[in-house]
């Protein structure tokens, strides 16, 4: 199946770039309409202006068409080649230009990008189902499948002729005429509503300042976060005040030191009700329709709601298979969560005060009783977390496993000023593809982290291509004097979209219809990165004072890895909670036309016992990873993986060297080469002999 309708957060991570042939007659000035000159083939970014995009992705279209009816029109009987990787390599210009606009509409956006995204989306969507859904393509496709067993293919050939059936069943090809119009009109509706949650969830993040213009409201502020809301400031014309905005580096900090309490439940109710204000930006009704639509599709297809079509093909299957692991984790993480909400209160107590503690409290004084157990304040561990040491160290821990090696290229055209590339070779010297690093958050930036493609690891003429990946996150900036310090959870967060990255640099496949994994296994590449971020042997080579060059103390890292565990009961809470909200919506067999988002999202996570003072880590108005289209009833996928990558980090601890490199000879063999040529569990089966247990997730969390 060809499946080029993606959603903006989707794309930023799963976009494939074919980087080459298609020769076309096409005016020359346009980027898109020749190959690309450029040093490694990557995007000519500095080329490419808005005015390029549409054009492109016509033509795109017109030559994707015009392949899939040669296709068709072709005289001789089906075959795998004829039909099968004629269709997988059809559309290399759609699929450069898509890459392109998707992932910059999420890292670079622009009110002219939003609009032509909402222009393209309907074009694109009936272009996918133009090709889903035409009966004489299936037709062929369905002839191969049939005779499949006489083929003699090979396993990833094979993989490949099963994908492609099953992606053309699963798009509607075996539905009668009357459904497949309806269906058209439901992936339209989705995409579009999709595309404005997104839009709006940004809007609605840029839109809200905390401006403080009084001194004495800094107080508990670091100077770091200070001297950036005076910078915000300065940028937003208010020279003289501080501005702190809904971006983490800004709200979470704010909410974890500022001693003003009104101020801390302005900003905390300002981030949990984006969405959520009934205004133009306004998501509720949104999310009532895209459930609504996504319900209706499912049972088009003839699944009895949501979450059972889309876990169809993961791992997890069943949506019972989904709730028994959240619920396992659930109980002994809100047992936690009580503990550290009485440390909370306890800390409310010495202060003399007696309110009860509420949702603008909670990472306040949970930074107090951590202090008060452990010693340890994170602006004590921010100045040996330099950016540019973390990112070494992420390359040191990639080097050690792998052998592999980072190289900052000077000549490559950039994604934004911001961007850093890397050249990434293998331990042969090969390369194997193109690192792009965008670290700070800016207004034209949707939030979070995430890793994606502008060109994914693909053959060219018997060739092996490799990818042009790029990791885009939103990190402290650098302030007045410093250079950008992260915090553990941001150096965490590094390793994790490295991981990702690695997993893009590693994986050999030969066709884009096998190039990706389950939704509920992709996670296990990157979260496996983040066991190495505080191991004291990694540590001493990347953590050092950014003043004094001083390695991180033995003492301070002692006080990390005690500590590191503790929290992991609001963190776990919130996560879950997120995690259940998901696939409530997503079990619903019927979705009422005065549905109440917000009410059932408070029904939802109330009668499982949710304390009042822990939100939902994103709430429905605001959770992109859902409702934009790329974890849809697949946000569990984090906890999945989870289970998996603990268990992973166990066989590097049982050999006494997280170093090992039988294992990770054996990691990177069958867990980021194969793609999605093998079935995820026999992956991890092939990679540990064994399937895994929780027991290594809940010890890895401290919940047991």
């Amino acid at each position: 199946m060809k499946k080029i309708l993606l959603s903006a957060s989707l794309a930023a991570m799963l976009t494939a770039c074919g980087g080459g042939g298609g020769q076309t007659t096409m005016p020359a000035d346009n980027p898109f309409f020749t190959e690309y000159s450029t040093p490694f083939g990557v995007p000519p970014f500095d080329k490419i202006q808005l005015e390029h995009y549409k054009p492109a992705f016509l033509e795109g279209m017109k030559q994707e068409t015009a392949e899939v009816e040669a296709i068709i029109n072709n005289p001789d009987e089906p075959t795998f080649e004829n039909t099968i990787v004629a269709l997988d390599q059809c559309g290399t210009l759609l699929r450069r230009v898509s890459s392109v606009f998707y992932g910059q509409n999420s890292a670079n956006t622009n009110d002219e990008m939003q609009a032509l995204s909402k222009e393209l989306s309907p074009l694109l969507s009936k272009h996918s189902d133009d090709i889903n859904l035409n009966p004489q393509l299936f037709a062929r496709v369905k002839a191969v499948y049939d005779k499949r067993e006489q083929l003699g293919l090979d396993k990833e050939q094979m993989k490949l002729l099963e994908e492609t059936y099953k992606g053309f069943v699963r798009g509607g090809a075996n539905l009668p005429e009357d459904k497949q119009a309806r269906l058209r009109e439901l992936n339209n509706e989705i995409s579009m509503l999709q595309l404005t949650f997104g839009q709006n969830m940004l809007k609605e993040t840029n839109a809200f300042q905390l401006v403080i213009d009084k001194e004495e409201d800094l107080s508990g502020l670091p100077e770091s976060l200070i001297a950036n809301a005076a910078q915000a400031a300065k940028d937003a014309g208010m020279e003289g005040k501080w501005v702190f905005t809904l971006h983490n580096p800004s709200v979470m900090p704010f909410l974890q030191y500022a001693d003003n309490r009104d101020l801390r439940e302005q900003i905390f109710k300002g981030y949990i009700n984006r969405g959520n204000n009934n205004n133009d930006a306004d998501n509720k009704e949104v999310v009532r329709k895209l459930i609504s639509a996504r319900l209706e599709k499912a049972k088009l297809m003839g699944y009895d709601d949501y979450a059972a079509f889309a876990l169809d093909d993961r791992m997890a299957k069943t949506s019972d298979r989904v709730y028994k692991l959240l619920d396992e984790v659930w109980a002994p993480a809100l047992v936690q969560a009580k503990k550290e909400l009485n440390d909370i209160q306890a800390e409310i107590r010495k202060e003399g005060k007696t309110f009860d503690a509420a949702g603008w409290d909670w990472r306040y004084y949970f930074e107090k009783a951590k202090h008060a157990k452990y010693a340890i304040d994170e602006n004590e561990v921010r100045p040996y977390l330099q950016l540019d040491s973390v990112r070494q160290g992420a390359f040191y821990v990639a080097n050690r496993l792998y052998g592999i090696t980072f190289t900052r290229l000077n000549n490559v055209p950039l994604p934004h000023p911001d961007a850093q590339a890397f050249e990434c070779k293998d331990k042969d010297g090969s390369t194997l593809g193109v690192l792009y690093m965008d670290f700070f958050p800016r207004a034209s930036k949707r939030g979070g982290a995430w890793c994606g493609t502008y060109r994914s690891q693909t053959y060219q003429d018997g060739k092996k291509v490799g990818p042009v990946v790029t990791v885009v996150c939103n990190f402290t900036q650098p302030s007045a004097g410093q250079p950008a310090l992260l915090s553990v959870d941001e150096a965490k967060t590094l390793f994790h979209e490295f991981g990702h990255a690695l997993h893009n640099f590693f994986k050999d496949t030969h066709y884009y219809g096998v190039s990706g994994v389950p939704r509920d296994f992709v996670e296990l590449p990157s979260q496996v990165m983040e066991h190495w971020v505080l191991e004291p042997e990694v540590l001493k080579v990347y953590a050092k004072h950014y003043q004094t060059g001083e390695v991180m103390p033995q003492a301070l890292v002692q006080k990390i890895t005690e500590s590191d565990k503790y929290g992991q009961g609001f963190a776990t809470v919130e996560y879950l909670a997120a995690s259940y909200l998901d696939m409530d919506f997503h079990v619903l067999k019927e979705i009422p036309a005065d549905m109440d988002v917000m009410k059932f999202e408070d029904e939802t996570l109330g009668k499982r016992g949710l304390l009042s003072q822990i939100p939902s880590r994103y709430r429905t108005t605001y959770f992109n990873h859902t409702m934009g289209g790329g974890y849809t009833a697949g946000y569990y996928s984090y906890l999945w993986a989870e289970v998996l990558e603990a268990d992973a980090f166990e066989a590097y601890k049982e050999t006494g060297d997280i170093f090992n490199q039988d294992v990770a000879d054996k990691f990177r063999r069958f867990i980021l080469t194969p793609g999605g040529i093998d079935d995820a569990m026999q992956m991890y089966v092939n990679f540990r002999g064994k399937e895994p247990g929780t027991d290594a997730l809940l010890r890895s969390r401290g919940l047991k």
